[in-house]
């Protein structure tokens, strides 16, 4: 089940996006969320969690892409599936939500920015009509390594 996250659900979304940033190069920040972080977010912004028997296994979110009155209708979106819980149609059915939800907003594109070292994340975006805009060669640092930044965009 898709429902709107609620303050209760930050630390189920802290927990599945810290182990993202400890342990992959599909972000590249090096600082775990907190939870009390997510929950204030939430106040500005949309989440969305997948949850299967009080289990939280995904979420999904979308915050303006630059700040300033001329990027207000391009978002940045994030969506992250918890370990184990890949390849279900969960990320789908999140993103199906977020889109829909961004639409109803009257937002113009999203866009992901997908890891070069995420060839799932790439595809999985191609597979839902994001088209791949830009490459912007080793812009990241984690690991002790350069990483590049692929820019993937949906016009709704």
């Amino acid at each position: 089940m898709i429902r709107p996250a609620c303050p209760e659900d930050a630390e189920a979304i802290a927990a599945i996006w810290n182990r993202i940033i400890r342990d992959t190069a599909a972000t590249f920040t090096t600082e775990e969320k907190d939870p009390s972080s997510i929950a204030d977010a939430m106040g500005t912004q949309p989440y969305w969690v997948a949850e299967e028997n009080g289990a939280t296994l995904g979420f999904a979110t979308y915050s303006q892409f630059r700040g300033g009155p001329g990027y207000a209708r391009t978002m940045e979106h994030s969506v992250h599936v918890a370990k184990g819980s890949e390849g279900r149609g969960i990320g789908r059915a999140l993103m199906a939500v977020l889109e829909d939800h961004a639409r109803a907003q009257g937002i113009h594109s999203l866009i992901a920015g997908i890891s070069g070292e995420n060839p799932a994340g790439i595809a999985f975006h191609a597979a839902l009509g994001y088209a791949n805009t830009a490459r912007l060669p080793q812009v990241g640092w984690k690991f002790g390594r350069w990483h590049d930044l692929v820019l993937m965009q949906k016009f709704l």
